[in-house]
């Protein structure tokens, strides 16, 4: 191949303990051993990125870093039987943009297991307008329909609404027929999360109170649920949902901690269902994909993803950092 170096976001550690984002050229040799050599078309922008980017210790740990768990783009070279030069390819999850360079660069070197050939009616940019936060919602969406979740049980509250995961869970469920219910901080939001799917808006006092705490049992709000955020959101929605309802659980940007009883389990049979989209089996992964490429895709997929530049991405993971980000960014390589 003609091309020797490419351009990514890369991460430094200063001396001082610090950690600076700078667009650098670095050489394609640099990258790890793996059998895809893939081009990079598409990333986009999630909170692990975030914290990838700011030296979190449970994210990266080595540095120089090329962060980004999301990466769409062409076959360059392939040593796997499996995989042809020019195949379109979708990688994330695994150590992609962890430990290992990741999609905020125009080249990664990754194991064949970890991609998966894009599936038909599935462009690689609206992959990424989905990316890890859009199949995370899937999967959400999925868990809650296989615990017995079905359109016109009631309202589906989905708690970090404006967030990436929050607003594909919004979305998807409208899609499907659910009545939804986006619980938001972000009063300024309300008219974008009518427009993608929202029958409701919550304020996030009236999911916790006035004091940020959990409210006890109480007469139930809603059916089912899909939480994005954690912590004492995710205690209130325990407390908040109805006999036999869902809460499937993907995020913990309010916090790890999760302070409740048994309550919600042993009087209304609620079931608390966890979402992972990392170590997935690479065959679910698929087949997830496909229901996106399917009857998953939404009709008006740019109104979920604002398209920035390699160089913009400091910025906007400030902005994600802040708690000041809406939607998606799709990042364009």
């Amino acid at each position: 191949m003609q091309e020797q170096d490419y351009q990514a976001l890369i991460v430094r550690k200063t001396e001082q303990g610090t950690f600076s984002q700078a667009l650098e050229r670095r050489s394609i040799e640099e990258l790890p051993a793996g059998e895809l050599l893939v081009r990079v078309r598409w990333s986009s922008l999630n909170f692990k990125d975030m914290l990838s980017a700011s030296g979190h210790p449970g994210v990266t740990r080595k540095f120089p870093h090329q962060p980004g768990i999301d990466a769409a783009g062409e076959i360059v070279h392939s040593d796997d039987a499996g995989f042809l030069s020019g195949d379109q390819v979708i990688v994330s999850g695994y150590d992609l943009g962890m430990g290992t360079p990741g999609g905020l660069g125009e080249f990664i070197r990754v194991p064949a297991r970890w991609a998966i050939k894009l599936p038909a009616g599935l462009s690689a940019r609206e992959s990424m307008i989905y990316g890890t936060a859009g199949f995370t919602a899937a999967l959400c969406v999925g868990k809650i329909e296989q615990m017995g979740a079905a359109p016109g049980q009631g309202v589906v509250a989905v708690t970090g609404a404006t967030g990436g995961v929050g607003s594909f869970a919004v979305a998807l469920l409208a899609k499907r027929g659910y009545e939804v219910a986006a619980v938001t901080g972000k009063a300024s939001e309300g008219e974008r999360l009518l427009a993608i799917g929202a029958q409701q808006i919550v304020a996030r006092e009236e999911l916790l109170g006035d004091n940020g705490v959990a409210l006890p049992m109480r007469k139930p709000l809603f059916a089912h649920a899909i939480d994005a955020v954690g912590g004492e959101y995710l205690a209130s929605l325990l407390n908040a949902v109805a006999y036999q309802g869902s809460v499937a659980c993907c995020g913990l940007a309010a916090s790890h901690a999760l302070n409740t009883s048994v309550m919600p389990f042993i009087l209304r049979g609620v079931n608390l269902l966890g979402v992972d989209c990392v170590e997935l089996p690479l065959a679910r992964k698929q087949a997830t994909w496909q229901r996106i490429a399917g009857e998953m895709k939404l009709d008006a997929l740019d109104l979920m993803a604002a398209e920035i530049s390699l160089a913009q991405v400091p910025a906007h993971l400030a902005l994600i950092a802040q708690g000041q980000a809406s939607g998606r960014y799709l990042v364009r390589l």
